[in-house]
């Protein structure tokens, strides 16, 4: 992995956490590539990564082994299509899409059912290293290019494989999902700045508290539930509490969220760009 050349197009927020796991991880700067939609944004990206960064995606392209598509479904087509009509995918480049709601099978059909697709759907936590990452393979793709994939997003968080039917659903769950989370974190604030406690401790221990219990589920494998009634003693406070979360059917709430981002992230791919 170390002697690929790495291209990512579409150096935004995901792009550069890419950019910046691949440097932690020891690949090479002077391999890695990356473009913006901008002059002032490649220059900044050049200056903060010491990577090469321009607006050309196509010569990019063809100077990579892989190439990370961290663009916004809208913008993909055109990008990829100019990609494609310049020849610039070498044979056996690898390429990965982590724009949400583009099919593999859409990606293939712009640069050919031949070249290996791979879709990833990282999340924002993937920046300080905390993220979780799913793969999945289009049709050429084989376990070498999943392997390969699993090295560039395993400095970011936790790296899993799913069938592409999966991929909306793990879209409104794990790349939404951390937006439920900070408006929960900031209603539990709420709660306690509502006691009495100011903000920022609010805002401290709640957040600790969450990632606290976070850990419990993933360092024990022992289900929510359980941990719950570990918390929950007869008569005492928690249960109080998780009544009146009940009371605002907060499961269905959250459910109907993640349903909600998933059916969106459906229809994502599917939009005109002159919409």
């Amino acid at each position: 992995m170390k002697q690929k050349t790495i291209a990512v197009l579409g150096a935004g927020t995901m792009g550069q956490a890419i950019l910046k796991g691949l440097i932690g991880s020891g690949h090479p700067r002077h391999l890695l590539r990356a473009t913006t939609r901008t002059s002032d944004a490649a220059a900044k990206v050049s200056d903060d990564l010491g990577v090469r960064a321009t607006t050309d995606s196509v010569t990019a392209s063809g100077e990579a082994n892989i190439v990370v598509i961290a663009l916004k479904p809208m913008t993909l087509p055109n990008v990829l299509k100019q990609v494609a009509a310049a020849g610039a995918l070498k044979r056996g480049t690898l390429v990965i899409s982590i724009s949400a709601g583009v099919s593999s099978a859409a990606i293939e059909a712009i640069v050919g059912v031949h070249v290996p697709v791979l879709r990833a759907m990282p999340n924002t936590p993937c920046a300080i290293g905390r993220g979780m990452t799913v793969l999945s393979r289009g049709q050429a793709a084989k376990a070498t290019h999943i392997t390969m994939a699993t090295r560039i997003f395993e400095p970011l968080g936790r790296v899993l494989e799913l069938e592409e039917k999966h991929m909306n659903t793990v879209t409104g769950l794990s790349a939404s999902g951390p937006a439920f989370l900070y408006v929960i974190i900031e209603a539990l604030a709420d709660g306690a700045v509502a006691r009495g406690l100011p903000r920022g401790i609010a805002i401290e221990m709640a957040a600790q508290m969450v990632y606290g219990a976070a850990s419990m589920v993933l360092e024990t494998g022992r289900h929510p539930a359980a941990l719950k009634d570990d918390v929950t003693t007869p008569a005492g406070c928690t249960i109080a509490g998780i009544l009146a979360l009940e009371d605002g059917r907060i499961r269905s709430v959250l459910s109907r969220a993640v349903e909600v981002a998933s059916v969106r992230a459906g229809e994502l791919g599917k939009k005109d760009p002159g919409d």
